[in-house]
């Protein structure tokens, strides 16, 4: 398998695969293929697993892309401005955890799933939701991003606080938790909501430079009350 990402503001990843080989992604995420690609639908990994994604906020049913001729291309579009992370499973001892919507397509070999946040007040407080996903296995990872990506190393006890929706993902090695910002003031005059997500290293951190969460806000603020 080969892949090239196109394009700056709205990024697709072209994926040239080889007889036999496959890529699956969430629903309406295909955004061109070439003759040689054949396409199933199914609830990728069962049931119960299509139900969780429903949860997380990926589609029940995933679609798998496989090439029947060698040099066959599929092409899978992002949704909103911003780039493409690549992630080699391979190179990761415990996978990743990931946020919600991030999921773009993979190789066959990755394995996605539910994964509940370590602490209940994480994801009953963290804006992105009590159910996180954790990619394992082997294979290429495609995550959107919104806006840029920033990569963090954290070395251990190290301490990084983030907007909660404006991480991405995080190694298993990383503790995550919710910290309340501190000062009435700072609550509700900072702007910066009352909550931030606490990642304790060791491990690799990601992390997005817009929060679409606000920016959709931006947006809906700006369209004038119906009469």
């Amino acid at each position: 398998m080969k892949y090239e990402i196109i394009g700056k503001t709205v990024p697709v990843v072209e994926v040239t695969l080889n007889r036999g080989e496959e890529m699956f992604t969430q629903t309406g995420a295909m955004a061109w293929q070439t003759n040689g690609i054949k396409m199933k639908t199914n609830a990728h990994g069962g049931v119960m697993r299509s139900l969780g994604r429903m949860f997380s906020g990926e589609s029940i049913f995933m679609n798998t892309f496989s090439a029947e001729q060698d040099g066959a291309k599929v092409a899978f579009a992002t949704t909103v401005p911003g780039d493409i992370k690549v992630l080699d499973l391979s190179e990761s001892k415990n996978g990743i955890t990931f946020q919600k919507g991030a999921f773009l397509c993979a190789e066959t070999g990755v394995d996605i799933k539910i994964a509940f946040t370590k602490r209940f007040s994480a994801g009953l407080f963290g804006g992105e939701g009590f159910i996180l996903q954790k990619a394992s296995g082997n294979g290429m990872l495609f995550l959107e991003v919104d806006g840029d990506p920033i990569e963090k190393e954290l070395a251990p006890g190290e301490v990084l606080k983030v907007d909660t929706g404006n991480v991405v993902a995080f190694e298993d090695s990383v503790s995550y938790e919710i910290e309340t910002v501190k000062g009435i003031s700072n609550i509700f005059l900072g702007g910066e909501g009352l909550f931030l997500t606490k990642l304790t290293g060791p491990g690799k951190v990601i992390i997005q430079s817009q929060n679409f969460g606000d920016f959709a806000g931006r947006i809906i603020g700006l369209i004038p009350p119906s009469r």
